[in-house]
């Protein structure tokens, strides 16, 4: 069984969700040699977030948007966490809501991804910079 693991820096991005399948793949040449496997794709943050869902549409993408900012509005009166300014505390509660990390399957050198699907940056802050991840992967 082979192991890699590595640390992606993702350009800053603005707020919204942002699809990074390519970026991942791009950054690790090592899953061309994994025939059966998995990938681990884990954010360093706590104020994004990762998840699978539509790669086609943009509109899926602005609607994610739109329904996360009405489901955990800025501003709420009883936030008491706001010391970054009016997006800090809702960017933390949905950073929890969406989750910290995805798997992918590899298979024969590639994520084994639905055609529909890709991965997405969930950027819930105004003026975020860069975002690590942690990438691993492991199979054979």
């Amino acid at each position: 069984m082979k192991f890699y693991q590595s640390e992606i820096i993702l350009p800053p991005y603005k707020r919204g969700f942002h699809i990074i399948t390519a970026h991942i793949v791009n950054a690790l040449p090592e899953l061309k040699s994994i025939d059966i496997g998995m990938l681990q794709v884990f954010i360093k943050h706590t104020s994004a977030s990762l998840t699978i869902n539509e790669n086609a549409d943009p509109t899926v993408r602005m609607d994610f948007e739109s329904h996360m900012n009405v489901m955990v509005p800025e501003n709420a009166s009883y936030y008491q966490h706001d010391y970054e300014g009016s997006d800090d505390m809702p960017a933390h509660i949905k950073s929890s809501l969406m989750g910290v990390s995805v798997q992918v399957p590899i298979t024969n050198g590639a994520l084994n991804l639905g055609i529909w699907q890709g991965i997405y940056l969930c950027e819930h802050r105004n003026h975020a910079g860069g975002r690590k991840l942690v990438v691993s992967t492991f199979g054979q």
